[in-house]
């Protein structure tokens, strides 16, 4: 969107009251995609934050009950559907924790998510942050000296995931597979029901 596509949509009532009925409808039902239509709609077009970490706050409390529910059935998220979005929430709020240094935080939401998906080459690239967060790599740092600033352009799903790094994933991670093996003994208490 332009600039003055943005302040138009901004300053439309019509639009905007669409938009508070949609957000209204996507908080009483819980509809997770819905939610995160409505997010990026309230991000795109900057408005109130107390609405955006609202929105924001519904969809982590869903995503947070639904990977717990995962964890009770021994089951696995695709990256499919609803799936996807839970996968998104639980993954950002990763990141989020990360940004903040709080890499203790982070590092047992990637590994509860790096257990819980069934999908290779997204568990590969969780397992490289995880190890970054296990040794306090700075957020900032990490991009800077291990993600390929070009990513692969891959199906639509992989597009809100950091995937493609400085070295080959499976040759670094079997490098490091006596760490990752310490980890998940570390953190294993997570997955516990």
């Amino acid at each position: 969107m332009t600039e003055t596509e943005l302040m138009q949509a901004r300053t439309n009532p019509e639009f905007l009251g669409f938009l508070e009925e949609k957000e209204k409808n996507a908080m009483e039902s819980k509809n997770i995609a819905e939610l995160y239509e409505v997010l990026d709609s309230l991000l795109i077009l900057d408005l109130d934050d107390n609405r955006i970490n609202k929105v924001y706050e519904t969809i982590l409390m869903i995503a947070f009950n639904t990977v717990q529910t995962k964890l009770d059935n021994h089951t696995k998220f695709s990256l499919q559907g609803d799936d996807f979005f839970y996968i998104r929430a639980f993954y950002e709020h990763a990141i989020e924790k990360w940004s903040y240094k709080n890499f203790q935080g982070a590092k047992e939401l990637l590994f509860v998510l790096s257990q819980i998906i069934d999908d290779e080459l997204l568990t590969e690239a969780i397992y490289v942050k995880l190890l970054a967060c296990d040794q306090e790599v700075d957020l900032d740092n990490f991009y800077s000296s291990t993600v390929m600033h070009q990513q692969t352009a891959r199906d639509e799903k992989y597009a809100y995931f950091i995937l493609d790094f400085k070295f080959d994933t499976k040759n670094y991670l079997a490098s490091k597979a006596k760490e990752l093996s310490e980890l998940h003994e570390k953190l294993k208490h997570l997955l516990q029901v």
